[in-house]
């Protein structure tokens, strides 16, 4: 017995605005029954002494201090610039 139907694969197709071939409906429904008979076969896992985690590594973040620096020198960041005025990027009006 199939765990999902040709009808619920075209209706997660229509709600994904995705157009599937009646070929490829089938191919999906025996695609996602095989997906979900492997995720069925994880509950038989015994996992009473496993912690719950987050993530499968131990991650924790490294981040450096933060340090100000100086910046770049004016002339320096508006050499390339292709408009400027007073110190300053000038970029075409876009409110009247």
């Amino acid at each position: 017995m199939s765990r999902i139907s040709i009808e619920q694969v075209k209706h997660v197709a229509h709600l994904a605005r995705l157009a599937i071939t009646e070929e490829e409906a089938e191919m999906f429904t025996k695609q996602l029954d095989a997906i979900i008979t492997f995720a069925e076969q994880l509950n038989e896992l015994d996992t009473e002494n496993v912690p719950p985690t987050s993530h499968v590594l131990n991650m924790k973040n490294v981040m450096r201090e933060d340090v100000p620096t100086p910046g770049l020198p004016l002339d320096e960041v508006l050499k390339n610039a292709p408009d400027q005025q007073d110190g300053q990027f000038r970029v075409p009006a876009i409110l009247e």
